[in-house]
């Protein structure tokens, strides 16, 4: 790394620009601007995630108060509260989140070996939302409750690296099962789903495209038993059930055989019953498999804590979802950093690095590997932690 350079115009060397542009023109970003482009926008507002700026008045503070570094940190206009407000709310947010789904490709592929901490080859997903509370009256468009706003980040996480590979924002009162409906299922993956999203039509829909769900039973589920498998008890397994539903609707909407697993998790004295399209995988797999799902309620909630998407900078909807990409493409950018460069630091460690680094003229290597992260853990152990 060029040791001229700041950590910060090091960490978006890391960013493809021809991808970038390609976004912006995409939907002309940059029609009729001449002072602050999609790409100053771009860097104003990851700079404000990694050093976790409260308003766009701190983000204009902090920055001219750096005012001749800023040129060589690519940022070329004039850095002003009005002008980053405006820009977020006319620039189109559809330019953030292709130019994200590009950085999630990348960093599929770096993570696409890692282990699952289950012996399986196939790619495997969990999906699931979280609601972020808005006051109404700021964000009228943000419809939840009569007197409460909100939004819902619906997020299907590759399991393999935590990292989305797809996000829709919604409105509160958007149910999550009817997100399922966007989504093209990718042949021979496997699709986790909490208990919530247990519609037997759309369970069909990823049947039919080739690929395997796994979800848990409501209590009242009607199912009628076909014939039972073999089951290995002291894995915690109770029984291994072959059959179909038995209520007219639910069956009219999932016509096939399904596999129902009561499994019993003595680490917390909790039955669980599965149900799933997999009929080969052995059953102590598919329980071990849902466990994984929790990793997606650690990657909401280590988002929300390190990432500025519980307060916005903005108010309409189109800056909320442009600060939302950014923030997400920030959070995959570090995780490709962290894979490229072999660092092993959590990737809390690595932001907390960042946050204080990003002026200094030091190669971000070298920023980054003087860092002791057992330490850093010691310290901050009960912060939620991913990548470790």
């Amino acid at each position: 790394m060029n040791s001229g350079k700041t950590v910060f115009t090091q960490l978006m060397d890391f960013i493809p620009p021809y991808e970038f542009r390609q976004c912006v023109n995409r939907y002309q970003g940059n029609y009729k601007i001449k002072n602050f482009s999609c790409w100053d926008q771009f860097l104003c507002m990851a700079f404000a995630q990694l050093t976790y700026r409260e308003s766009l008045r701190d983000i204009q503070a902090c920055l001219r108060s750096a005012q001749r570094k800023l040129y060589h940190m690519g940022i070329r206009g004039k850095v002003s509260r009005n002008t980053l407000a405006h820009a977020n709310q006319v620039r189109d947010w559809r330019i953030y989140a292709d130019f994200a789904q590009i950085l999630i490709a990348r960093a599929r592929t770096l993570y696409a070996n890692d282990s699952l901490g289950v012996e399986l080859d196939q790619t495997t997903y969990a999906f699931d939302s979280t609601t972020i509370d808005l006051c109404l009256s700021l964000f009228p468009w943000a419809k939840f409750r009569a007197r409460k706003g909100a939004l819902k980040l619906h997020t299907l996480l590759d399991l393999r690296g935590s990292i989305p590979s797809v996000v829709v924002i919604t409105h509160g009162k958007v149910h999550d099962v009817t997100v399922l409906d966007q989504f093209i299922f990718e042949a021979g993956a496997i699709y986790i789903l909490d208990r919530g999203y247990l519609d037997f039509t759309r369970l069909y829909m990823i049947h039919r495209a080739s690929a395997f769900f796994i979800t848990r039973a409501k209590r009242n589920l009607r199912f009628r038993r076909l014939y039972s498998q073999p089951v290995d008890k002291s894995a915690g397994v109770q029984s291994d059930q072959i059959g179909t539903l038995e209520i007219f609707y639910s069956q009219k909407g999932y016509p096939e055989k399904l596999r129902r697993i009561r499994y019993f998790d003595s680490e917390k004295n909790q039955r669980l019953v599965f149900l799933t399209n997999h009929l080969s995988l052995s059953a102590s797999t598919i329980a071990d498999l849902y466990r994984c799902r929790w990793q997606i309620e650690l990657f909401f909630k280590w988002i929300k804590q390190h990432l500025r998407i519980k307060a916005f900078y903005g108010t309409t909807e189109n800056a909320v979802k442009t600060q939302i990409w950014i923030a997400i493409s920030v959070y995959v950018l570090v995780a490709i950093i962290k894979k490229q460069l072999n660092l092993d630091l959590s990737l809390y460690t690595i932001l907390q690095i960042l946050s204080v680094t990003l002026f200094l003229k030091t190669p971000i290597l070298e920023a980054l590997s003087d860092a002791d992260d057992d330490e850093t853990k010691a310290v901050t152990s009960n912060q939620l932690t991913l990548f470790n």
